[in-house]
């Protein structure tokens, strides 16, 4: 599923309209009529329904949506919050249908007016204003907002609430907060920021006959459990561990051999055919125990860095995987300078190793093999020399300016991860839940990725699936045997086995 901004959007309006010859009116129609049915599924005939609608196409929308209602038979009071002259061009014409239908439109002259209805609604559907609003609301909507917030009613709002922008760099504004959204053709980008996700509620994208081969393709995707299905790996019956990749995991310490144990046993988990886990000798006793399917070499810090056989060997392996428990000692850079110069394959650099990266970017542009980063806003926001605020305001943003710069691969983790390739193309995964919000998760997710990355033979494919398995084993473990509050990240490698099966049985079929 693409995501756009709101310029592509109103491009894609305008191919529809120009290129393929759709009506605008006829557009209206049927955008209005998709929203009113995906709206139906948390209306109840005898719930009292008001509309709030305002000027521009989300207004039109709003009587092709009253309309719709009132036809089923549902009980609709219809209020315009503008005055007549803002309803023009194809809202104007839904508007004069409505009427001319036989129905009433309330036009708004008060707050002290409008309060009575709105507190005798069960259901309140916004469509005020659509998606090039920016900054704070004028009057009446940021009255009308301000009381309708603070209703019990269940709150429903047309392709984005009103208020909230549909892109980046907002993070000051006022919005309609909805319980549930239908979103018209693709998902903005505000679906996916930490500021404007909350007002959205819950949401569902509508399709509504737009000219999909005339349409220009953002470089934005949705990515889900079905696109991990169609994109799965599948294991030929005459493969053997060699098959599957040979991986070096370089991490830990005496005092965080846990960070590496996790990461190691989710990459066997998820299908590694070889593994090595290079970390200090007095780590090993206590990360032999739990990962014994992996062999080990012992590493020696000499002056401040880590030194021996990892780095020796370092070539020699299809992918590496490095960060975990590494620690911030000084000199520890040289380490991941030598594995900048010297690993052939896919460079993985997970927490420790991203802090002590930043000082080492420039040396990222010389590489001939992928580098992926795997970093949290915090981290991220460290590399890029930026506020934690600032970045969250536009993570899309500078996601994709990083990765062109550095020519890395990036997965900025959190409640909508962005995964960015070194092209500057993007995808989301909005999969996982709280129960991630716990240490040793990233550990987790990296193992889960170096598996990935060694068996799967597109890179971006790879990253994406890693991101939604990680997530979805969360989301089917508190669904199923879990609560948020107890699951750890060990459970999420346990639970890799109903994932893997679940996939496995789907690539098959």
């Amino acid at each position: 599923m693409d995501i756009v901004t709101a310029q592509e959007m109103y491009d894609w309006d305008r191919a529809a309209i120009e290129a393929a010859g759709i009506d605008g009116k006829m557009l209206m129609e049927s955008a209005g009529r998709a929203v009113a049915n995906d709206m139906l599924q948390h209306i109840k005939k005898q719930d009292k329904v008001i509309i709030l609608i305002g000027a521009g196409n989300n207004g039109g929308d709003g009587f092709v949506i009253a309309r719709t209602l009132l036809n089923k038979g549902y009980e609709v009071d219809t209020w315009q919050v503008v005055p007549d002259e803002k309803i023009s061009g194809d809202a104007e014409a839904h508007k004069k249908i409505f009427l001319s239908s036989g129905y009433d439109v309330y036009p708004f002259t008060t707050i002290e007016d409008l309060l009575p209805h709105l507190k005798r609604a069960d259901v309140v559907i916004d469509a005020m204003l659509g998606i090039g609003v920016k900054g704070r609301l004028r009057e009446p909507y940021a009255s009308i907002i301000q009381v309708v917030n603070d209703l019990h009613a269940f709150r429903m709002s047309v392709d984005l609430p009103t208020g909230v922008p549909a892109g980046e760099g907002e993070s000051v504004f006022d919005a309609f907060r909805a319980d549930y959204t239908t979103i018209i053709a693709a998902p903005k980008l505000s679906v996916f920021l930490q500021q404007s996700r909350p007002f959205y509620g819950e949401w569902n994208v509508v399709e509504i006959g737009l000219p999909v081969p005339l349409l220009e393709k953002p470089k934005r995707k949705l990515w889900g459990i079905d696109d991990v299905k169609e994109t799965f790996p599948v294991r030929a019956a005459d493969s053997h561990k060699g098959s599957h990749g040979k991986g070096l995991m370089i991490g830990g310490s005496a005092f965080m051999p846990g960070s590496i144990v996790m990461a190691a046993r989710a990459a066997l988990k998820s299908g590694l055919g070889l593994l090595s886990v290079a970390t200090v000798r007095e780590a090993i006793p206590a990360v032999s125990s739990f990962v014994q399917e992996a062999t080990f070499l012992n590493v020696e810090e000499q002056e401040g860095w880590i030194a021996g056989q990892a780095l020796e060997q370092a070539s020699s392996y299809d992918g590496v995987l490095v960060g975990m428990g590494l620690g911030r000692r000084d000199g520890t850079e040289v380490l991941l300078q030598s594995l900048i110069d010297s690993v052939d394959g896919p460079l993985i650099v997970d927490a420790d190793g991203l802090y002590l990266m930043k000082s080492l970017l420039p040396s990222l542009k010389n590489r001939k093999t992928p580098t992926i980063l795997t970093p949290h806003p915090g981290e991220f926001a460290h590399l890029a020399g930026v506020s934690i605020e600032e970045l969250l305001k536009s993570p899309f943003s500078y996601s994709r300016n990083f990765a062109l710069e550095y020519g890395v691969h990036l997965i900025l983790k959190g409640p909508s991860t962005i995964i960015t390739s070194a092209d500057g193309e993007q995808r989301v995964d909005v999969s996982g839940n709280a129960g991630l919000a716990k240490g040793g998760s990233g550990d987790v997710l990296s193992g889960i990725l170096l598996g990935m990355v060694l068996q799967t033979e597109s890179l971006m494919d790879a990253m994406s699936n890693s991101c939604v398995i990680h997530g979805c084993t969360a989301d089917w473990l508190t669904q199923e045997t879990h609560s948020e509050t107890d699951l750890l990240a060990s459970d999420v490698i346990e639970g890799l086995s109903r994932t893997f099966r679940t996939l496995s049985s789907s690539s098959r079929s």
